[in-house]
């Protein structure tokens, strides 16, 4: 006879569709927990990018500008987020800080090639100068910002 921990374990491992499937369920459960969260814009003080306004804001922008990558389910996102909506206020009228919702935009996304979130990508005169993959400390945001105004 088995033990209650034993009739709940999984016989042998899990094949890659189980585990994708596993994924993608948790990450569809935590939308859901957070669903009420996304109501509330996320975007306050940063600008929202979008694949339709993209060239004309970050590309043809005379000042420096800050692109954060992001989406609503990424923690660090989330993390970095207060951090840009800072920077922005701290920045306004020197550089433009926006963001970039991976999911709604895939084509800005694909065109940088945008593989892990957060992403920020720096540019001035519409060519990419610096970038920084992952969460970091507002410090760091701002040395990259300050030697490019």
């Amino acid at each position: 006879m088995a033990t209650a921990a034993e009739a709940h374990r999984p016989i042998g491992p899990l094949s890659m569709s189980q585990r994708a499937q596993t994924r993608e369920q948790a990450l569809l459960n935590f939308a859901a927990r957070t669903e009420n969260v996304t109501t509330i814009n996320t975007i306050e003080m940063a600008l929202e990018l979008t694949d339709a306004n993209f060239d004309e804001v970050v590309l043809k922008s005379d000042k420096p500008v800050l692109v954060d990558f992001w989406a609503v389910w990424c923690g660090p996102c989330r993390m970095v987020a207060p951090i840009i909506d800072e920077l922005s206020k701290d920045y306004d009228g020197k550089a433009i800080i926006g963001k970039v919702d991976v999911d709604n935009n895939p084509e800005t996304a694909a065109k940088f090639g945008i593989r892990n979130i957060p992403t920020l990508l720096f540019f001035k005169n519409g060519e990419i100068v610096d970038k920084q993959v992952g969460a970091a400390p507002k410090q760091t945001f701002a040395a990259k910002l300050d030697a490019l105004v």
